[in-house]
């Protein structure tokens, strides 16, 4: 049985990223709604505590995001070691072959991006919250934090709705990749550090 530390946030994330191609690909060996939902919620509240301990978690009482900065190639290795172990043990073989070709594949891709950049590898707001700013109060935070620092961000979407919210926040498309497990477009979009 999952303990949660962030139950009402991995229920937020999961209905805000449901659709999200990367996470119906996790879920597709996982049979029955409910069992998917918990799955998905279960990552959700595991990453979360993960943004926690190796990078930055921000939250609302609507939704979340999840920062990782960089980190020396030990620590990286432990993270993605406990991360893919969490995914065997609690979403299966099927989900961990996902993740870990889509990983590696979405990091291959990355090699452009600057390597002191902090990445937003998760974020969402509740859908009957989306519209009223408070993806802008999510992000903000460590924006400020970034730009204090002179340190670039960046995130992958594989949602073209999103990218005009991100293009606000001052972020831009460095590249358009075809993700062959998923068989969809994502982007790559880089934030430079603001003066």
């Amino acid at each position: 049985m999952y303990t949660y530390k962030y139950k009402e946030l991995a229920l937020a994330l999961y209905e805000a990223l449901i659709p999200d191609p990367f996470y119906i690909e996790l879920l597709r060996g996982i049979p029955g709604e409910q069992e998917k939902q918990d799955a998905l919620m279960e990552y959700m509240d595991y990453s979360m505590t993960e943004g926690k301990t190796y990078g930055e978690l921000t939250v609302t009482p609507y939704g979340a995001a999840i920062w990782s900065k960089p980190l020396s190639v030990d620590l990286d290795n432990k993270k993605s070691r406990l991360k893919k172990d969490f995914i065997k043990t609690h979403m299966g073989e099927a989900a961990l072959d996902a993740y870990s070709s889509i990983v590696s594949f979405m990091a291959d891709q990355a090699g452009s991006v600057p390597p002191e950049a902090w990445y937003l590898s998760i974020a969402g707001i509740a859908p009957a919250y989306q519209g009223k700013g408070l993806g802008v109060d999510l992000l903000s935070d460590v924006l400020n934090q970034t730009d204090k620092n002179g340190l670039p961000t960046y995130l992958e979407t594989f949602t073209p709705r999103n990218i005009k919210f991100y293009e606000r926040m001052g972020y831009n498309i460095v590249k358009k990749v075809a993700e062959p497990v998923t068989g969809c477009d994502y982007w790559i979009m880089v934030r430079e550090a603001k003066a």
